[in-house]
């Protein structure tokens, strides 16, 4: 009876961990459904997934996109979507530490998820899913002048084609170019995310 009550938590407890490890984020462009390796990047998958959970991530936007046509001037060119809360604060959680890649061996290859920052550790809501393997993200790269890199949390396992269509949208807007800041890579209709909730 023992035995057969340990087996039974035991069961319990990796449907847990399997079913704790995946989120479907549902657009207005189809759902993309991330796996993501706590394991590797606890700090940054548990800050993901509490925005998941209490759901702050509904009726937030895929709102950026980086593309070989739209970043002209930046000596090192990226292929991403970002998306996450964009300039509501009211839902915005502190930052947490950086993962680095060079820490967690989770790089940013094709269809990868990581945190988007600015200053180091000040990655809190805004996350990007990659087109194609991008090294200079990783730690040492050159995207970011600090090298640093992002913290790359997982990736996308269902949903690829949703986030190339994404990535194709109209962009261009009005407002000043910075380091962290491109008007042209936003999109003139973000794409609305409906749920992100935690799937098996």
């Amino acid at each position: 009876m023992k035995n057969t009550l340990l087996a039974v938590c035991f069961l319990v407890a990796i449907t847990f961990v399997s079913f704790a490890q995946k989120v479907k984020i549902s657009t207005t462009k189809g759902n993309i459904i991330v796996e993501l390796y706590a394991e590797k990047a606890p700090l940054t998958v548990a800050n993901f997934l509490r925005y998941v959970d209490e759901k702050r991530y509904d009726g937030a936007k895929f709102y950026r996109v980086v593309r070989m046509d739209n970043q002209a001037t930046s000596p090192v060119k990226i292929e991403v979507i970002q998306g996450g809360l964009q300039n509501d604060s009211t839902k915005m959680l502190p930052p947490i530490p950086q993962e680095t890649t060079n820490k967690t061996g989770i790089l940013h290859v094709d269809g990868a998820i990581s945190m988007a920052r600015g200053k180091p550790e000040s990655g809190a809501s805004e996350f990007f899913i990659c087109i194609n393997a991008q090294p200079e993200l990783d730690f040492g790269g050159k995207r970011n002048p600090d090298g640093q890199g992002f913290a790359a949390f997982g990736k996308v396992i269902k949903g690829m084609e949703v986030v190339k269509k994404i990535q194709q949208g109209v962009t261009g807007q009005d407002g000043p170019t910075n380091a962290y800041s491109n008007p042209m890579q936003l999109l003139k209709e973000p794409v609305i995310i409906k749920s992100a909730r935690r799937v098996k």
